[in-house]
């Protein structure tokens, strides 16, 4: 049961990687960069003041990136280093069949050795996944934005050939599921007290 499904992942990644442009590699090379959505991140901090005045706005900016630092903590620490399954561009049984992003004359990107599950997609969907728990007053277009830009990174991901989809689909549960355990625990309970003084 696990090699077929792991035959699905393979089939799937090789599919999306295959679909590889010199003006595609461009783009999704920027969209999986980390400073790409730093202008997002600080939209959300200005609407979550605009919503909830100062002192909640630096809250919700504390804690957005402390669920980005847990899913990437738990993604690296209990993922990634425990399971310690190959990334598609580190398996010898595809890696040979796939296009890499060129970065310069001589190196390509492939990412680190592990994959499962990916940061990328844990992190964005922590971010996000939190950012819509609470900016409700703006959700009428920021919530699908925001599930747009994290399947567009997580995409990405594929496209460039350094993770399989349940790579993702896994890392975007785990920061979900991280984003939505912060916001109920602990954002809500200090923005409480806060509202209180």
């Amino acid at each position: 049961m696990i090699e077929y499904l792991d035959s699905i992942d393979r089939a799937i990644v090789l599919m999306v990687n295959g679909w590889n442009t010199p003006f595609w590699d461009e783009v999704m090379w920027v969209v999986s960069a980390k400073a790409t959505w730093m202008p997002l991140y600080v939209g959300l901090v200005l609407l979550a003041i605009k919503q909830g005045g100062w002192k909640i706005g630096i809250l919700f900016m504390f804690l957005a990136v402390g669920s980005i630092g847990l899913a990437d903590l738990i993604s690296t620490q209990l993922f990634k280093e425990v399971i310690q399954r190959y990334r598609p561009s580190h398996n010898f049984l595809i890696a040979d069949q796939l296009h890499f992003y060129q970065i310069d004359a001589q190196n390509w990107y492939k990412g680190g050795q592990f994959g499962f599950v990916s940061s990328h997609a844990a992190n964005l969907f922590a971010v996000c996944t939190f950012s819509v728990l609470y900016l409700r007053s703006f959700k009428r277009w920021l919530r699908p934005l925001l599930i747009c830009v994290a399947v567009l990174v997580s995409f990405s991901r594929l496209y460039l050939g350094v993770h399989y989809l349940s790579d993702v689909v896994v890392g975007a549960l785990l920061g979900s599921l991280v984003a939505y355990a912060v916001y109920r625990v602990l954002f809500l309970t200090i923005a409480k007290k806060i509202e209180r003084q």
